[in-house]
């Protein structure tokens, strides 16, 4: 059995494999790290902290269908520059369940000049599926600068 060390390495390991796709624009790798049970709700705007302003735009994951989505992004936008920063790795007791909080500024910009910044604070949920770790849930991007620290 892992120690939670491990696991919390195996953790970083597949943000950092997550960001690989990203930056290499690889619609294949990025959907490889996804259970098949993965949902992503978005809030409306970086500052939409209560859930009752989130949606919910694809539903459940399905490989074609984000893949195909992932890819037109790739192909119709230029990646200006991705940085990701883990801020936390917290593994269930059990170490079958993990998240980790990534801080992201992600800038893509469309062939017309469009910007699409993702700048935030996101969290990503893993599950463990046999012998591998699988992405099932991520919030969207949110900014937290504006709210007080405990």
């Amino acid at each position: 059995m892992s120690t939670e060390k491990e696991v919390a390495q195996q953790i970083t390991d597949l943000v950092n494999k997550e960001t690989k796709a990203w930056d290499t624009q690889d619609a294949e790798l990025l959907v490889s790290i996804f259970h098949q049970d993965m949902v992503w709700p978005w809030p409306r705007t970086a500052f939409s902290h209560d859930p009752m302003d989130w949606v919910i735009t694809w539903g459940r994951y399905d490989y074609k269908r984000w893949k195909d989505s992932w890819q037109e992004l790739f192909d119709t936008h230029r990646l200006v520059h991705n940085k990701r920063e883990i801020k936390k790795v917290e593994v269930s007791s059990e170490k079958d369940g993990a998240f980790a909080v990534v801080d992201i500024d992600t800038l893509w910009q469309s062939h017309e000049g469009v910007e699409n910044h993702w700048k935030g604070r996101v969290c990503k949920v893993y599950t463990k599926v046999g012998n591998e770790w699988k992405f099932i849930m991520q919030t969207g991007v949110l900014d937290y600068s504006k709210i007080p620290t405990p």
